[in-house]
């Protein structure tokens, strides 16, 4: 099936987010769609999936112009989608989130939840995906829930599959294994659309590539020459510095020490079991491990959104095992959660809102009594422009931006205040790459003006060039520890599955 969009206009109101857009994508190729947050790239796919309708162009399948009512005729076209945020129930298991619209049945109409599980286990088993069809979605990681994602579009057969940053929760092992699934497709002629920040996985895996900028396309590139210095160049506008420029950490006294941790999930069971680390002020601590290996779980300890089972943390000297979320931000901790919309945002709330969410009650924006909103408004709009936040005003509902930059502005909320450590989970999930190198930047400016920083995140490219020391988390265990970027990506990623140095 070979897919040719002409002239493809979207507006919403005053803003374009795609303008006079011509694509093809072809039957036995993968498609690289590079661009900046806010560039158009979600948007597009979201036309050609059916979820928007275009205000001007048409898609053409096949030579054949089709419209599209919703997704279920895209669907039904044989396009499918995996979306970067998650499409699923969250009460819902995981087989019946798979089979959700095409579910098989038995006698009288029935639900035939066993041959769905079943279907989904052999899905999960022939790629690798290891999930299981009985867990509720709402209980699993976000790096499952993406695993899910996946089986969906395999469950329906779709001929044409586009990809919303896939990669984004994988293990290098696990980015391998998806690839070679990519590339099992594309030989089986299926024409695949892969979204993505990474430019060396475009390089790697794509055929073909092109490049939106402010929701036009503005060049295409040939993976076999181009490189990623241009391609950034490209999608920005402008070079964009790809290291980490970092002096020697000059670590102070202890910040935040955690002790014998013990940390159970949502369904009662240990998820963190027995961890001790440090953070020094001036220093920053990545954690690297697989999604789903107790990170989650020991984040939320160290942030009062969870209870502790055992063990002692202190910060700064106090013990604030027992402290609130409220009573540890007041004392200078800054936390940015790894599901900027679950955890991070009010989607139904405006930009300048989400910037005082855990603010608001401070002085600087409240009376007492009411609200200073013109307080409010002025420094929302000075953290929108410092952290290159793109939105039409800080009026705009957060659910209207781009998911980069939804999450530049959880990160220019959590950032912008005066904190003596920062918790950050997956940073710069889902940001484009001058917005990776400008969050990077103040990462390491914090860490130089003496805040602690402790990272988590499954980017080991990231962990390696931001961290002073990385910590390896497997099983609800730190089983290994590396000098900063002196640790290669084949030990961390042996570290990662388990398997000792």
């Amino acid at each position: 099936m070979d897919i040719e969009l002409r002239g493809i206009t979207k507006r919403f109101g005053e803003v374009v987010a795609n303008s006079d857009v011509n694509l093809s994508i072809k039957a036995g190729e993968i498609l690289a769609l590079l661009g900046e947050n806010g560039a158009g790239k979600t948007t597009l796919m979201n036309v050609l999936s059916g979820i928007y309708r275009p205000d001007e162009g048409e898609i053409r399948i096949d030579g054949k112009a089709v419209q599209f009512d919703g997704a279920g005729d895209a669907i039904e076209a044989g396009i499918g989608m995996v979306h970067q945020h998650f499409m699923l129930v969250p009460v819902f298991t995981v087989a019946e989130n798979v089979v959700l619209g095409v579910e098989p049945t038995k006698a009288l109409n029935r639900l035939d939840i066993k041959r769905a599980r079943e279907q989904v286990r052999a899905i999960s088993a022939e790629h690798g995906l290891h999930v299981d069809p009985e867990a509720i979605v709402e209980e699993i990681p976000v790096g499952i829930q993406q695993r899910v994602e996946i089986i969906k579009v395999l469950f329906r057969s779709a001929d044409v599959l586009i990809f919303d940053e896939p990669t984004a929760v994988l293990t290098p092992q696990e980015v391998t294994d998806f690839f070679g699934i990519v590339k099992s497709l594309r030989d089986a002629g299926k024409a695949l659309v892969f979204i993505t920040h990474k430019l060396g996985e475009v390089l790697e895996i794509a055929d073909r590539i092109s490049v939106l900028r402010g929701g036009k396309i503005v060049g295409e590139g040939d993976p076999k020459t181009a490189t990623e210095a241009e391609l950034a160049e490209m999608m920005v506008g402008r070079p964009v510095q790809f290291s980490v420029d970092k002096a020697p950490r000059e670590a102070g006294a202890p910040l935040l020490e955690a002790r014998y941790l013990k940390v159970l999930n949502d369904r009662d069971e240990v998820a963190v079991n027995d961890v001790s680390l440090t953070v020094h002020s001036g220093e920053v601590v990545g954690i690297a491990g697989v999604q789903g290996n107790g990170q989650t779980e020991l984040v939320e300890a160290l942030t009062g959104l969870r209870h502790l089972v055992g063990g002692t943390v202190h910060f700064d000297g106090q013990n604030i095992a027992k402290s609130s979320t409220r009573e540890r931000h007041r004392l200078g901790i800054a936390h940015v959660p790894e599901d900027r919309q679950r955890s991070g945002l009010i989607e139904s709330f405006t930009v300048a809102e989400n910037m005082v969410l855990d603010t608001y009650y401070d002085d600087r924006y409240s009376s007492g009594i009411s609200m200073r909103w013109p307080d409010v408004y002025k420094s929302a709009a000075e953290d929108v422009e410092a952290f290159d936040v793109r939105t039409p005003s800080i009026f705009a509902l957060a659910d209207h931006l781009s998911g980069g930059n939804q999450q530049k502005l959880v990160v220019a909320r959590e950032m912008s205040r005066d904190i003596k450590l920062l918790i950050a989970s997956q940073p710069t999930r889902g940001v484009d790459v001058g917005s990776i190198e400008y969050i990077h930047k103040r990462i390491i400016d914090a860490r130089d003006s003496g805040v602690g920083v402790l990272i988590v995140s499954t980017e080991l490219e990231e962990i390696r060039a931001l961290s002073d020391r990385v910590l390896v988390m497997f099983r609800g265990r730190v089983v290994a520890e590396f000098e900063g970027d002196k640790a290669s990506i084949t030990e961390l990623g042996l570290a990662m599955a388990g398997v000792a140095a």
